[in-house]
């Protein structure tokens, strides 16, 4: 954001190079200024390439958004793009051809959520009750001994750290069958590791004590997850047993890498 994002703007411009920038959280932001609860016009903070564009026809621009995240309908299956004419024509022609594009319907549905004095407050909804799970979540992750170390400002997602877990606990892929049997599901952090061919041996990976958590889902449901995990860890802890995760591997005879 801010000079950074101006800076990849500018260097596209000048380098007639196309970026594609995937905005659909836009609206997830919890580093802005507080809102007035004296003053409603007040705009809160969300984050564009569009700011920064000096011609929508000649910049190599091409701005993705749509309903799925910032206005959480995802079931509408309908988003847009901003890039030159050229772009979208193409892009238009080919959506027609595959599939038709969106239906009529649901387009005349999603007109008034582009009504700005209603993304300004839904916006301003969203962030404070999103900010407001990321805070709960942070805070019990904490206390089950999972660390967290950069405090996300933005989306809806946490990257944990499971090192001060007991063994293999602090393994992602334990952790997740761990997870899944009392009905709670995470992402390990080698499903984000760059590993071409799957070269390198998973547990060699340096995010194996990673995890992804994300605070999307209600309050409710992260409420349930966390005591469910915290259920899983002090189990674990009484009697400890060999995770599975491993054992088609091992008995296959792989080897290290």
């Amino acid at each position: 954001e801010g000079e950074n994002l101006k800076e990849y703007v500018r260097i596209a411009r000048e380098s007639e190079t196309a970026v594609i920038m995937d905005e659909f959280y836009s609206h997830y932001y919890y580093d802005g200024p507080e809102e007035d609860v004296d003053d409603d016009s007040q705009w809160p903070k969300t984050v564009s390439s569009a700011a920064y564009i000096e011609d929508v026809d000649s910049d190599p621009m091409l701005i993705v958004n749509g309903l799925t995240k910032n206005w959480r309908c995802p079931g509408f299956r309908i988003c847009w793009i901003v890039a030159p004419k050229k772009i979208v024509e193409m892009l238009g022609s080919a959506g027609s051809f595959l599939d038709g594009g969106a239906n009529a319907p649901l387009q005349s549905l999603a007109l008034p959520l582009m009504d700005l004095e209603f993304i300004r407050k839904d916006t301003w909804a969203l962030q404070r009750h999103f900010k407001k799970k990321r805070d709960f979540l942070l805070k019990e992750l904490d206390r089950l001994g999972i660390h967290v170390q950069w405090k996300p400002t933005s989306t809806f997602y946490v990257w944990a750290s499971l090192k001060g877990l007991p063994e293999p606990l602090n393994d992602s892929l334990v952790f997740l069958e761990e997870c899944t049997k009392h009905k709670v599901v995470c992402v390990p952090g080698v499903f984000f590791d760059v590993n071409p061919r799957g070269i390198r041996n998973l547990r060699r990976s340096k995010c194996i004590s990673n995890v992804r958590f994300s605070y999307g889902p209600p309050m409710q449901n992260l409420t349930k997850g966390i005591a469910a995990i915290d259920t899983m860890i002090q189990k674990w802890k009484r009697t400890p047993t060999r995770a599975s995760v491993y054992e088609k591997r091992e008995s296959g005879g792989s080897s290290e890498n």
